[in-house]
């Protein structure tokens, strides 16, 4: 059985770094670190994600217009996004699973705890 494959994409480079680690050592996911949004929206059609864990405040493309850009491509209109969001109040995280139709993860996260987390979602 493989690894799965997860898209994580955060403008900030140390927690990119952390959120690699964590699924990786951690949770034995092949990870792959993009910095905006509109390297995902190339990375994603070229290949087979299982997820994608995406930050919902960056400069230039927003999580939110990422996860539009995604749904609209056949290659990526099923492959679940999981935004990772520092606004962790009640109705914006209502707002971001009605977008996605997934839970989100709130920032600042456990690294420890992320990789079940984020499996847990996943087999909703």
């Amino acid at each position: 059985m493989r690894s799965p494959r997860i898209l994580v994409v955060d403008d900030d480079p140390d927690l990119r770094r952390l959120l690699t680690l964590s699924l990786e050592r951690l949770g034995g996911m092949e990870a792959t670190a993009l910095a905006g949004g509109e390297e995902l929206v190339e990375e994603a059609a070229s290949g087979q994600w299982d997820a994608v864990l995406l930050d919902v405040m960056m400069p230039g493309m927003d999580g939110p217009t990422c996860l539009e850009h995604l749904r609209a491509d056949p290659r990526t209109s099923g492959v679940p996004v999981i935004f990772l969001t520092a606004k962790g109040d009640e109705l914006e995280l209502k707002r971001l699973e009605q977008l996605s139709g997934l839970p989100s993860l709130r920032k600042p996260f456990d690294p420890t705890a992320l990789p079940d987390q984020l499996r847990s979602i996943l087999d909703r």
